[in-house]
């Protein structure tokens, strides 16, 4: 047996692990303004800021499809990203989607699913402009870039 210490993440929460994670991440380049912590990034571009963001919404954690409809999940999905970027005084512009998928979802699903995200982009103004899919082994994972 071990004499290492082994700490839950649990024992840390969300924060407290991002905090122990990246306490000693340094910053490279001159144009980061504000890095982990907040809301979101903020990069000085010279004559404006770019703030960007990302969150993850993983079934069984975030959301239980047995009682959120696709179509409202794609909506959530693009707003608390856009949320984010409002927390921090910015107006959103851009998303990016990414989503990993279990072969339980059928074609009609995700469209529904995507139904959702449009409807949040219009409501929102933001232009929806790439991302990434990929398979999961169980579920949905969605990932959401402002």
């Amino acid at each position: 047996m071990s004499d290492e210490k082994r700490t839950e993440v649990g024992e840390l929460g969300e924060f407290g692990l991002i905090d122990h994670l990246t306490k000693e991440i340094k910053f490279y380049n001159e144009k980061t303004v504000k890095g982990v912590g907040d809301d979101a990034a903020v990069m000085d571009l010279g004559d404006e800021y770019l703030v960007t963001t990302t969150d993850m919404l993983v079934e069984g954690i975030h959301f239980d499809l047995s009682y959120i409809p696709l179509k409202h999940l794609g909506y959530k999905a693009i707003a608390v990203n856009v949320s984010d970027i409002a927390a921090m005084n910015a107006t959103p512009q851009q998303v990016t989607v990414s989503l990993a998928l279990s072969n339980r979802f059928s074609v009609e699903a995700l469209e529904v699913l995507y139904e959702g995200i449009k409807q949040a982009c219009e409501d929102y103004r933001v232009d929806f402009v790439g991302g990434d899919t990929t398979a999961s082994r169980s579920g949905i994972v969605i990932s959401v870039t402002a």
